[in-house]
């Protein structure tokens, strides 16, 4: 089963544009890889930009195949760092797996309702990430600086 994930980006409007990332979304893997690999607003929204991903890994990369590199054994080890997108790397309807847009941080934090664990969100310089669910006294999700838990799970 997979650890799912949301990633995010603020627009320069305000709006919040997310995708969904069904695999390894703990702080240890996609938090880290983002903080790493996705630090400018160019990258960041290439990446929104593929829409719903499988995996989040270093690289964009290019269209490949969905299934475990069978068909392309000698390439394996660079689709290993290139991120798998349902669209563009199994044809799935765009329709189905586009960045959705929200109008607010909140609205966005309180709309997965697929399970996701970990919501993590670029805001323009910083990644602020939040554990789906754990709220204030004030029902508001709590977020903090991703590069505080990254730190944290290293030092732990």
């Amino acid at each position: 089963m997979g650890t799912r994930s949301t990633i995010a980006m603020k627009t320069p409007e305000g709006k919040v544009r997310a995708i969904y990332c069904h695999w390894d979304g703990y702080v240890s893997n996609n938090g880290k890889i983002l903080l790493e690999n996705y630090t400018t607003p160019a990258k960041v929204k290439a990446l929104i930009d593929l829409g719903d991903i499988s995996s989040l890994k270093p690289e964009i990369g290019e269209q490949h195949t969905f299934e475990k590199h069978q068909e392309q054994p000698e390439l394996a080890a660079m689709f290993d760092n290139w991120t798998l997108a349902y669209c563009r790397d199994r044809g799935e309807a765009w329709t189905n797996t586009a960045p959705q847009t929200f109008d607010t941080i909140g609205e966005w934090a309180d709309d997965f309702d697929m399970g996701v664990e970990y919501i993590y969100l670029f805001d323009g310089k910083d990644w602020i990430f939040g554990s789906q669910g754990v709220k204030d006294a004030n029902g508001f999700q709590v977020m903090s600086f991703l590069e505080t838990a990254v730190t944290a799970e290293a030092v732990a």
